[in-house]
């Protein structure tokens, strides 16, 4: 392997506000790119493949996330919270993640014919093995995407993520059309993660070194294992349905599930990947000991949050049948489920932003208190309801979720003094103007039959109505983002101007 590197990352010297603000827009533009890809390969593979096929992936999704979170073991937050994370860091961590994740997919491996039995589905046997290669091959590039992470290269990891995107859904879309069933959903994702660790290794300047010493790894440990625990518990509430569904009802009810789910996880993963991507760096160097300037960082973030989530969530609802109608018309027993999702899919980048303060305080026991509280609160009280059907579930799983918000809040209250009416005035305009738009929308489309007239209008009168009350009630994180925006494209401008200046000046020395 190479020798290690210390090379810097490309935005040494940009000030914390330029970094985030250049985060949150590209981290903003690579998940909107990312999941409008991603609805395209999904459109054309839901059209073509069935719920079943759906339903044998969705029960193996928890196997193969909570082994992915052993073998990460919450090392790359870990590095991220360190002030000056070293080269011997970094390279224990991979170690760590490479002699893991071999070690576990040996044992999932193994216990492959198991979990076919559990779900009473032979097929499963193969296809969980192939499948369960996935977290191995992460774990070659989970190091590089802790420096990457750690150092905001959000465009990198941007480009990474459209590249592997587009490359794996062409080759999900071809294997489909060739008849392969769940197998070209099995392989679009290896291809995935395949070709992510690899542009992760291009990218990252860091080079892993022949040296195996994991004694930095287990000094990171005492942080570390909270969030392990933690991410297992997150990984457990987000699949419970898939286990659920596929172990009491059939795999169809969980590919229908899993349809709902996905559109969802699409739009939470929208924003709250933009959030994800520079929040706890973010958090981390803005707390300097002044807890007033870490409170003024994490509100503002909290507001630009709120004003992006509520409205792009609450409209999914709004358009959720009309959307399964028009463009994937044999799931439409998904709809109701999809509309009810996203109802917490608004609240959820809100709770990540929550989560990533905490962390940034070194308090990650919080979080994983948090995390395996809910976790265990859910699957009781999904188990006690699943002779109630599916919706009665989603219900439960929704409000349980959203009210759990308010646990969040009181130790924002604790840790860096954000009292709750402060909070409340954050988050609830932005809430209130989503729904009150939503609901006039749906009112005024209501007479119309679902389809493309009544979903276009229903986007277009929410937008303006949405847009044009924030901007005629003067709140500032619109007029801000405006700014913001008309600033890139003069300076864009400005840096044309002065390559085609700098060319005319080439051109005429020669």
């Amino acid at each position: 392997m190479a020798e290690a590197t210390d090379a810097l990352p490309p935005h040494e010297g940009e000030s914390l506000k330029q970094r985030t603000a250049k985060g949150l827009l590209w981290g903003g533009l690579s998940n909107g790119m990312v999941q409008l890809l991603n609805a395209v390969f999904g459109l054309i593979l839901l059209n073509r493949l069935s719920q079943e096929d759906y339903g044998m992936m969705a029960v193996l999704v928890v196997f193969y996330n909570v082994a992915g979170c052993i073998q990460e073991s919450g090392f790359t937050a870990a590095l991220a919270n360190k002030k000056a994370p070293r080269h011997e860091d970094y390279n224990a961590v991979f170690w760590f993640d490479v002699l893991v994740g071999t070690a576990l997919y040996a044992v999932l491996f193994a216990a492959a014919p198991a979990i076919a039995r559990f779900y009473h589905e032979p097929q499963l046997l193969p296809l969980a093995r192939f499948v369960f290669l996935n977290f191995w091959i992460t774990s070659i590039g989970a190091a590089h995407y802790a420096y990457m992470f750690s150092h905001l290269m959000v465009k990198q990891n941007s480009i990474i993520n459209m590249t592997a995107l587009l490359v794996s859904g062409l080759v999900g879309v071809a294997l489909a059309f060739a008849g392969m069933a769940y197998w070209a959903l099995a392989v679009q994702n290896i291809a995935y993660v395949t070709l992510t660790m690899l542009m992760r290794w291009y990218f990252s300047p860091w080079r892993p070194t022949w040296h195996i010493d994991l004694r930095p790894a287990w000094q990171m440990w005492g942080f570390s294992w909270k969030l392990l625990v933690q991410n297992l518990a997150l990984q457990l509430n987000n699949n419970v349905f898939g286990v659920l569904l596929g172990r009491f009802y059939t795999a169809r009810a969980a590919g229908i599930f899993g349809n709902a789910r996905k559109w969802n996880d699409m739009a939470v993963a929208t924003i709250g990947g933009m959030v994800q991507g520079v929040a706890q760096p973010t958090l981390t160097q803005a707390d300097n000991g002044d807890v007033g300037r870490l409170r003024g960082v994490f509100r503002k973030m909290l507001r630009f949050t709120c004003f992006v989530s509520f409205p792009c969530l609450l409209g999914m609802t709004l358009i959720s049948e009309d959307f399964i109608a028009c463009l994937i018309p044999k799931w439409h027993e998904s709809a109701p489920l999809l509309a009810v999702l996203c109802v917490f899919g608004a609240f959820s980048p809100v709770v990540t932003l929550y989560s990533n303060m905490v962390i940034s305080r070194g308090r990650s026991m919080t979080n994983l208190v948090n995390s395996v509280v809910i976790c265990v609160l859910i699957w009781v009280g999904l188990i006690l309801l699943r002779r109630q059907g599916v919706m009665a579930m989603t219900w439960f799983y929704v409000g349980i979720n959203i009210a759990w918000l308010g646990v969040w809040q009181w130790w924002a209250r604790r840790l860096i003094g954000l009292r709750f009416r402060h909070a409340a005035l954050d988050i609830l305009p932005f809430f209130l103007f989503a729904a009150g738009v939503m609901a006039v929308a749906w009112w005024l489309t209501s007479s119309l039959e679902a389809g493309w007239l009544r979903m276009g209008l229903k986007i277009a009168i929410a937008v303006l109505l949405y847009v044009g009350l924030l901007w005629l009630s003067g709140a500032k994180i619109l007029r801000e983002s405006v700014a913001y925006v008309r600033e890139k494209r003069v300076k864009s401008r400005e840096e044309r101007g002065k390559s085609r200046e700098e060319r005319g000046k080439s051109r005429d020395k020669e």
